[in-house]
């Protein structure tokens, strides 16, 4: 049995696949299967999908005849997957030399570890591809995921950097039709849930930017990123907060700081002219918070002074 599984969805991605799938059968850890399920696009990018199998008996594909759409054809992927460790790669997105051998690396040795990412590299495609040095440290980071995403209220795990154990993503379930903007944020909360999380240093992935991301259709500069991630966090704790030891509380601080930083991002709007978004944006945080209509709280305008008086750069609070 293969030790990794990796999905590649493609949808109109055709003239990305191939280095999408090089980037994959090139890594160090060989033992692995790739299948690329092509969602009905209207491009080449079945006739590339097979190319890439008939050269390479790792690779298979499936093809749907009626579009899908992108929670489904991620979850079928999830179903077909049985090797000892899985990720889900989008056609447009490129893994880095040696990412899945770190990835295996730790999960080996270190049962407990459900997840593992690291930095991912946006390049935008209209520019020279990034020349990544070669990463020969394996050095990590053990995070308790579900709290520290509590504490900043907000997602921290590149999704092309993701490597799970299949055990585990089978146990968690597949992605919430729900959630088709917030659904990587509100997955990596269910396997925070079951175990601990690598964290690392190395540059694991490299994000394509390009006009046709699937993201630029939703994703904006208005703030309504917000209300995703409310809807992820909101789905997590219904399912989880009883499982999870302090789970009230842990929601109870998601919440919070969700509302904080949405009420300075709308007050920054508000400063730079975008008055109705802006305003849309603090109605949201004083809903999430009612003692915002009276103003920020006195922790948060620490947390912020704080950040200037000792140059933090991470933009994360204290907690």
């Amino acid at each position: 049995m293969a030790k990794v599984d990796v999905v590649v969805p493609c949808y109109n991605y055709g003239r990305f696949l191939e280095g999408c799938v090089h980037s994959v059968l090139e890594q160090s850890c060989g033992d692995l299967r790739v299948l690329v399920i092509d969602d009905a696009s209207s491009d080449d990018s079945a006739s590339v999908a097979h190319k890439l199998a008939h050269a390479d008996s790792r690779v298979s594909v499936i093809s749907h005849p009626q579009n899908w759409g992108h929670i489904a054809t991620y979850n079928q992927g999830i179903e077909w997957a049985s090797s000892d460790y899985f990720l889900l790669l989008s056609a447009d997105d490129l893994l880095v030399s040696g990412a899945l051998e770190r990835a295996v690396e730790v999960m080996d040795a270190n049962p407990d570890i459900v997840l593992t990412y690291g930095t991912g590299v946006s390049w935008h495609d209209d520019l020279a591809p990034p020349k990544m040095e070669d990463q020969h440290a394996n050095t990590w980071t053990r995070q308790d995921l579900v709290r520290e995403m509590c504490v900043i209220g907000a997602n921290m795990v590149n999704t092309p950097t993701a490597i799970g154990r299949t055990c585990v993503q089978k146990a968690v379930g597949g992605y919430r039709a729900s959630l088709p903007h917030s659904g990587d944020m509100e997955m990596w909360l269910r396997f925070g849930a079951h175990g601990a999380v690598a964290k690392f240093d190395a540059v694991q992935a490299i994000y394509r930017k390009h006009s046709s991301n699937m993201s630029s259709s939703y994703w904006s500069e208005d703030g309504s990123d917000y209300s995703h991630r409310k809807a992820a966090f909101d789905s997590f704790f219904e399912e989880y907060m009883d499982r999870l030891p302090e789970g009230q509380r842990l929601r109870t601080m998601a919440y919070r700081m969700l509302a904080e930083t949405a009420f300075w991002r709308a007050i920054g709007r508000m400063r730079r002219g975008y008055i109705n978004s802006g305003l849309q944006l603090l109605r949201f945080s004083i809903d999430l918070n009612p003692r915002l209509r009276f103003g920020p709280p006195a922790g948060s305008i620490l947390r912020r002074a704080s950040t200037k008086v000792f140059g933090r750069t991470d933009k994360q609070p204290f907690c």
